[in-house]
């Protein structure tokens, strides 16, 4: 079983940058993933999930409004599109899995509620 995060990387502010999380070793399908990031001296946060079942999603509020999250069943893979980036969009972004259906609360932005991590990818937004 494996994620493998990747689409990072440096971005002027008010950029877009598409993270992807392609699954490995298991199918999506009854399973959670959710988008997190780490900045240098902070805490990994919940951003967004996505239930591959049935396409449920929810969003922080921190991004809600600026960042997608999809997914492709055929390819086993979750997108998160991020728009309008600012500089304190910057950090190590992970995605993680689960097995449940996504839903808003604080339960599926939890790091202990995953039981599949991927490697992470850093994305800054700098000028």
């Amino acid at each position: 079983v494996q994620l493998q995060a990747s689409g990072g990387g440096l971005v002027q502010p008010g950029g877009s940058l598409r993270l992807s999380c392609a699954a490995s070793g298991f199918s999506l399908d009854s399973y959670v993933i959710g988008w997190f990031r780490q900045a240098p001296g902070k805490k990994r946060g919940g951003l967004s999930c996505i239930s591959s079942s049935d396409g449920s999603t929810a969003y922080a509020d921190s991004v809600k409004g600026r960042f997608t999250i999809s997914r492709d069943g055929a390819k086993n893979t979750v997108y998160l599109q991020m728009n309008s980036l600012k500089p304190e969009d910057s950090a190590v972004y992970y995605c993680a899995a689960v097995v449940g259906r996504c839903y808003s609360g604080s339960y599926y932005y939890s790091t202990r509620t995953y039981d599949y991590w991927g490697q992470g990818t850093r994305v800054t937004v700098s000028s």
